[in-house]
């Protein structure tokens, strides 16, 4: 904008020094110059006074429009055909530089012919009037130019400068103060998108920060699910270690245990794994949804044959819930360790939420093998069945009970389906239904 007014102030010199420099040059002609038939009078009337000195009056009858006097050298006034309100010599028709010429005769100079009109009146009223309306279109364009500059100040300047302090503000983080909008700007689809970015921006960092306070949470309730059975096994280990002490001290010969003993030692240990195993679990799922967060959740998928889904089925059903068809006799490609980590953690939700008979059901369409786990448990309401593979999603029914979780066990599934070029779909039908999409090699 200092750069408009600038120009404009430029602009409103040149033009007045223009103006100024033509009055200049066409008075100094106006002056140096005398029309020709002002000169042509002149000369008829001097010749015809010098010839009737004694009859002026003979002069009237010239025809000449303009006013000329004829005065003696004592500037007295012989002649004139108008008449004279100011006081006329020659020195002062010299100092006006009216036109003038001396009348002569045989005894010398006896007068002057001092015309009051050179017949440059029209000339100088055309002068006037040009230099007149030069000035008036100039201040009509100067405030036009002043008056655009104030509509782009106010319709365009003034907008882009509030979009630079928006902008300013945005990048400070200060998302809730609003653009403001003229009901009038020219940009206002393009203020009304950059504030609909601001609400974006404001929506999405609300979201970070939701997902860091979930993230903060799944660290304390991962701290909470690991001392539990971190505690389990400290008391079976000190319960075990008590049992040997209080052994060794009572007996002097070879340490024997009867079949009771036996029996509670073994149902130790037997806690110890299950905890042990809990841990694992959690530590797992931790551990690979911070692998998928740094980028570094890799697959290696090879040519196995379907068979080795019957045997990772098994290997993941610890409690014998699984009733499984025979898969279809194919190759498919997948990263065999990936696949036991997305079947164990569908198999373990089960387990969760459901504990009840688990099928597995296989079927062939094309380019793919679908493997179909299915509980027969309570199941997802159909609002939250796109939603149980988000990360740290658990629907409101798992949230609201006692049931230990995270919501990473699914998304992890089907994360890692999709590195092996397949897929993961759930429904809720008599139960919860993964269905496992895997590519045939």
């Amino acid at each position: 904008m200092k750069s408009y007014i600038m120009i404009t102030i430029l602009t409103a010199v040149i033009f007045l020094a223009g103006i100024i420099l033509f009055a200049v040059l066409t008075s100094q002609n106006v002056t140096q110059d005398t029309s020709r038939q002002t000169i042509t009078a002149l000369n008829d009337i001097a010749r015809t006074a010098e010839k009737h000195r004694s009859e002026l009056d003979i002069l009237g009858d010239t025809g000449y429009d303009g006013g000329f006097v004829i005065l003696d050298m004592t500037d007295n006034v012989l002649y004139s055909n108008i008449n004279v309100k100011d006081e006329l010599t020659a020195e002062t028709a010299i100092q006006k530089r009216y036109p003038y010429q001396y009348l002569k005769d045989e005894s010398g100079v006896w007068g002057c012919v001092i015309m009051l009109d050179d017949g440059l009146d029209r000339y100088r009223t055309l002068r006037y009037r040009f230099i007149m309306g030069m000035s008036v279109g100039g201040l009509i364009i100067l405030l036009g130019m002043t008056g655009f500059g104030v509509y782009l100040n106010s319709n365009i300047i003034t907008p882009f400068r509030k979009m630079q302090s928006f902008a300013g503000k945005v990048a400070e983080g200060r998302l809730d103060e609003p653009l403001e909008m003229d009901r009038d700007n020219l940009f206002g689809a393009f203020s009304e998108s950059f504030d609909i970015m601001r609400e974006e921006l404001a929506a999405s960092k609300q979201r970070e920060l939701e997902l860091q306070k979930k993230e903060r949470e799944l660290v304390a309730s991962l701290s909470h699910d690991l001392k539990t059975p971190v505690t389990g096994i400290k008391l079976a280990a000190e319960l075990l270690q008590m049992r040997f002490s209080v052994k060794a001290e009572n007996s002097d010969s070879d340490i024997t245990f009867g079949r009771d003993e036996i029996d509670s030692m073994n149902d130790g240990v037997d806690g110890i794994l299950q905890k042990s195993e809990q841990i694992n679990a959690l530590v797992s799922d931790l551990f690979t949804s911070t692998l998928d967060d740094l980028g570094e959740f890799k697959v290696n998928c090879r040519d196995e044959n379907s068979g080795v889904l019957a045997d990772i089925v098994k290997s993941c059903d610890d409690k014998h819930y699984a009733v499984m068809e025979e898969p279809p006799a194919v190759i498919i490609s997948i990263d065999k360790k990936r696949m036991a980590q997305v079947i164990g953690n569908i198999i373990s939700n089960s387990y969760k939420y459901a504990d009840t008979p688990i099928n597995v059901d296989f079927k062939l369409s094309e380019g793919f093998l679908e493997m179909r786990i299915q509980d027969h448990g309570h199941g997802v309401s159909s609002d939250e069945i796109e939603l149980i593979t988000n990360k740290f999603y658990r629907g409101r029914a798992w949230a609201e009970s006692s049931t230990d979780g995270n919501g990473l066990g699914l998304y992890i599934a089907k994360t890692l389906m999709k590195k092996m070029n397949g897929d993961l779909t759930a429904e809720s039908d008599s139960g919860l239904a993964i269905t496992l999409i895997i590519p045939l090699s």
